[in-house]
């Protein structure tokens, strides 16, 4: 079963999301769902079908390895690049 959801973006980041949906020769809709799933799937409540992802994305999937990344250390990391 389907619903609407009412979302409140600023103008140009839903400019730039039409444009993106008409360059994937998508709904909007369709990405903003299969961004949903995205999310859902990493939370584990969900099982993301692959075959439904770009291939780009796809081919990006365990490309990197990331272990023991806190909150903090990203803070850092910008912190220091914006010095």
């Amino acid at each position: 079963m389907q619903s609407k959801l009412t979302l409140r973006l600023d103008e140009s980041l839903i400019r730039a999301a039409k444009a993106y949906a008409r360059e994937a020769d998508k709904s909007l809709s369709q990405i903003v769902a299969d961004y949903f799933s995205v999310l859902a799937a990493k939370k584990g409540e969900t099982e993301l079908d692959l075959n439904s992802l770009p291939p780009i994305t796809r081919s990006l999937i365990g490309s990197v390895k990331i272990e023991n990344v806190v909150e903090d250390d990203y803070y850092t990391y910008l912190m220091e690049k914006y010095r």
